[in-house]
């Protein structure tokens, strides 16, 4: 069957280079072609609102509109405005109906009022909403009032990463990466406590108004190949998350990627990291805002190095076998022959 795929992140200067999963699923049964995006999406850190802006919702339409015309079978989406944005277009044409899947739906809170509305008029006909926690099925079948049917789970995927430099024992540290709905100040009072050299690498607007300790670094600016070596000579990464009710996931990338390197990690045991982390095998689960639970998991494998290097290595087996590019190639073949035989497509 033949879908064509529109990812935000594939533009025209970077389309030859990003294949996303095309070439990851097995078989010859499905065909693709990716519709570059208009414009290049702009990088999340740089962006002064987490809400989607009227331009982009105008590029977005443009992508959706031209995945629809060029598809032959089926339009594939990631993140949610694409889907929202395809399903309103599909309404809109006298063509016959086109089966829709999305990757990677992740609508980071769950609105309320008109915005609730508009998602559960423009998403109501997707055929297939593919997440990255298990919880996210419930709360968007609630959410949408749509069938639990059709929402699939499947583990957060990325490309294997190089290990190319080595735990620093001359100046240990810990660190922690990232900033979506993370619990610094937890965090702040766990590493003040143990007084630990710290790194946090994080958005200027998610640490403002909160007192740093004296221990703790906040280099601000820095890009992913700097982010990556802070994880590899790190002692331990943390991924420290605030439980809120209306939050969907958070941390899933943070927390994969510092497995797929093999690295010890402790995160709160919150937003599905408990879907990614088998406590006291892959790595370590907290409880939310417990300062104590932090402090004793941090001092736990600070102090003992064969823990890490187990910790370590058992996360870095899990992932390559359930968080690697074929891994994720495999689950979408799957979905796609389900959603093809659903709809008499061969």
């Amino acid at each position: 069957m033949h879908w064509t795929i529109a990812a935000p992140f594939i533009n025209k200067p970077n389309l030859i280079n990003e294949p996303w999963l095309t070439r990851n699923v097995p078989g010859s049964r499905h065909k693709f072609h990716i519709i570059a995006r208009p414009k290049p999406l702009e990088n999340w850190h740089n962006q002064k609102s987490s809400v989607t802006g009227v331009r982009d919702w105008l590029i977005h339409w443009q992508h959706g509109m031209e995945a629809m015309k060029a598809t032959k079978g089926g339009v594939i989406t990631l993140f949610p405005q694409l889907p929202a944005i395809v399903g309103m277009q599909r309404r809109n044409t006298g063509k016959k109906r086109i089966p829709v899947v999305d990757w990677l739906f992740n609508v980071g809170t769950c609105s309320s009022g008109i915005r609730r509305i508009i998602a559960q008029f423009s998403l109501k006909d997707i055929d297939r909403f593919i997440v990255h926690t298990r919880r996210e099925v419930n709360i968007y079948h609630q959410w949408l009032g749509i069938p639990k049917e059709r929402f699939e789970f499947v583990s957060f995927h990325g490309s294997q990463i190089p290990v190319t430099y080595q735990e620093n024992t001359t100046d240990p540290f810990l660190t922690a990466i990232g900033s979506a709905h993370r619990d610094f100040p937890t965090l702040f009072q766990a590493v003040e406590k143990l007084n630990l050299p710290t790194v946090v690498a994080s958005g200027k607007r998610v640490l403002e108004g909160l007192t740093v300790p004296p221990n703790v670094k906040t280099p601000f600016g820095i890009d992913r190949a700097d982010c990556l070596r802070l994880a590899q000579e790190a002692r331990i990464n943390i991924v420290p998350l605030l439980p809120k009710p209306q939050v969907t996931a958070a941390g899933q990338i943070t927390i994969v990627e510092a497995m797929q390197m093999g690295r010890a990690i402790i995160a709160t045991r919150c937003h599905g990291a408990e879907d990614y982390i088998q406590h006291g095998e892959t790595g370590l689960l907290v409880e939310p805002q417990s300062v104590d639970d932090l402090v004793q998991a941090v001092e736990m494998l600070w102090n003992d190095a064969a823990l890490r290097t187990r910790l370590g290595q058992a996360a870095k087996r899990y992932a390559e076998e359930h968080f690697s590019d074929d891994a994720a190639g495999v689950a979408l073949g799957r979905i796609l022959d389900k959603v093809a035989d659903a709809a008499g497509m061969y």
